[in-house]
């Protein structure tokens, strides 16, 4: 079994909390700049490496939609909040080993990162299994960076309607994570055009450190982290 040391959080609930209406501030300022209704923006606190006290005064100041990169990290921390909380929104937006699917089907309610056919099936196998027909966004590696998921922008249309067509998933967007050296505005921007070629209104995409530029390209969805919880902890090495 996979198992891993979760931060402790950077600081105490009230910083969290502080850092939490901050990022709320700054999402509405940056949508009404770009002449948007800010409640079109949905923003997914990312969660990942912080332990449930670290989580439940962001919870208790109202947030909703909480995201997580690792499916056992998750089954270990978030079963007992969503019990606690059962209006949560949980959000995968790591990479999904299929070996993992069933447990990712059970907790999450919406995944971010759909990105080849295999993965695609046993998706939709393990939903029909449960009942459970969840949101779906493709990931798409805009940057074609060999070391990172998604499937390659030459390959997204195909995939996308094999998605839709084959498996029958409810692909509802489209999700990016830009390279760390380059212009994220040009990724974004491709991943909008991308997404209108097919009726795709909903876009996953801007971190705690580009998050008011996606909005500008228009995200829907914006996934911060840091900018909220606090600095993480850097990973041991194994060994």
């Amino acid at each position: 079994m996979e198992t891993r040391a979760m931060n402790s959080g950077g600081g105490n609930g009230a910083d969290a909390v502080a850092r939490l209406e901050d990022v709320r501030a700054r999402i509405d300022e940056a949508a009404r700049s770009s002449g948007r209704d800010p409640d079109d923006i949905t923003l997914i606190a990312v969660s990942k490496t912080f332990p449930p006290e670290a989580i439940e005064p962001v919870l208790a100041a109202g947030q909703r939609h909480f995201g997580e990169n690792r499916v056992q990290e998750a089954r270990e921390k978030w079963p007992a909040l969503k019990e606690k909380y059962p209006d949560v929104t949980l959000h995968l937006i790591g990479p999904l080993q299929t070996n993992k699917v069933k447990y990712a089907v059970r907790l999450f309610d919406v995944i971010h990162t759909v990105d080849r056919p295999k993965l695609a099936a046993e998706l939709a196998r393990e939903m029909e299994k449960r009942g459970r027909r969840l949101p779906v966004f493709v990931q798409v590696n805009t940057g074609e960076e060999p070391q990172k998921a998604g499937v390659l922008p030459r390959e997204a249309d195909a995939f996308i309607e094999q998605c839709r067509n084959e498996y029958g998933l409810d692909v509802i967007g489209l999700m990016c994570i830009p390279p760390v050296d380059e212009e994220p505005a040009l990724h974004f921007a491709l991943l909008e055009k991308i997404a209108r070629r097919h009726g795709l209104k909903n876009l996953s995409m801007g971190m705690s450190h580009d998050f008011e530029t996606a909005i500008a390209f228009g995200a829907t969805h914006v996934r911060v982290g840091s900018a909220i919880f606090g600095p993480r902890s850097p990973r041991k090495p194994a060994g």
